[in-house]
């Protein structure tokens, strides 16, 4: 678990390095369900996405050098940036490993924040065992984008912001992957108030978490291209941290159709006039269409990322919803 005094001490460590993002009540949003509802604006952090918090909580705890030496992680795209950029802001590097299945968009600005990118395999996981042996053979110290103390305790932070600016917070929905976000905004919400619900949303197709909460154990998955590419990837068959707490302290998983999440894009960009990718609006689809049972408010809905390939939105915004053909299977 993720001790209250650790997610103070990464306030205070990241202030000053990222944003402190706003929490906007959602008129759209409000009017439909019949109680506020109020969007985390984190996809308008530095580098697009919440993942910087973890990442310069993360650099930030390491010592001279480790820095020097260099950090390595695998990615889907969101964490390699945070990393890259976090990394260049003390002078050290980063290599990072990524699938076939990343966007090109999201490997090129990782590539332009002076990252060495290495793409390997088709999944989160072969990029995993690359970074394993480049900790071995090159003594390169790893920061994974999940399952790390200093990253959770990083991306927590989120949650403490949002109940400073709404304390009364009934329900909190959070996008769920590898469980860093998911974990800590829930440790943090859940040490201010136990009874605010905190509910992980992710795609249908290829979520890792919820096959391994609902298995009792972390499991491999079978990965495939989804809107929310962000989301994708494995949990890791000796996960250490995200796995359990997201077991003991989540209230509820909720899975989404690909067109559920084409919607929610839709929406923010109609109605709330924001660019989210996919993994970003899963909290606004998760509303839209009702998936969150005995819902409660206020609420507070994470918008996780931007990073979204623009060509992509505008076939979503133009009506197309389901570009993978996930909801074919």
């Amino acid at each position: 678990m993720i001790s209250s005094s650790q997610i103070r001490d990464a306030n205070e460590r990241i202030r000053g390095h990222v944003l402190r993002t706003p929490l906007v009540v959602s008129q759209s949003l409000t009017e439909r369900c019949g109680f506020a509802v109020a969007l985390k604006l984190e996809h308008q952090q530095t580098t697009g996405s919440f993942k910087l918090r973890g990442a310069t909580n993360a650099i930030l705890s390491l010592d001279t050098a480790a820095r020097e030496k260099g950090v390595v992680a695998a990615s889907t795209g969101n964490y390699g940036r945070a990393l890259a950029f976090a990394a260049r802001a003390v002078g050290s590097r980063a290599t990072i490993c990524m699938s076939k299945l990343v966007p090109d968009n999201k490997v090129s600005e990782v590539r332009r924040l002076g990252a060495d990118v290495r793409i390997i395999g088709n999944s989160q996981d072969d990029a995993q065992r690359e970074v394993e042996r480049l900790v071995a053979e090159e003594g390169l110290t790893m920061l994974p984008p999940f399952d790390h103390r200093d990253i959770i305790a990083g991306q927590a932070t989120v949650g403490s912001e949002i109940l400073e600016d709404m304390p009364d917070a009934i329900t909190v929905l959070v996008p769920l992957s590898g469980g860093g976000l998911a974990a800590g905004v829930t440790a943090a919400v859940k040490a201010k108030n136990p009874k605010t619900r905190v509910i992980g949303i992710s795609m249908r197709r290829g979520a890792a978490m919820k096959a391994s909460l609902d298995a009792g154990r972390p499991i491999e998955v079978e990965e495939f291209p989804s809107l929310a590419d962000s989301l994708g990837g494995g949990i890791g068959l000796d996960n250490g941290f995200t796995f359990s707490m997201c077991r003991d302290l989540l209230d509820d998983v909720v899975l989404l159709s690909e067109a559920e999440i084409a919607a929610g894009i839709l929406h923010a960009y109609q109605h709330e006039r924001e660019v989210v990718e996919g993994a970003g609006a899963v909290g606004i689809a998760a509303l839209l269409a009702n998936k969150i049972a005995d819902i409660a408010g206020p609420v507070a809905v994470v918008l996780s990322g931007r990073n979204i390939d623009m060509g992509l939105h505008r076939r979503i915004v133009n009506g197309e919803q389901d570009p993978f053909g996930g909801d074919k299977e």
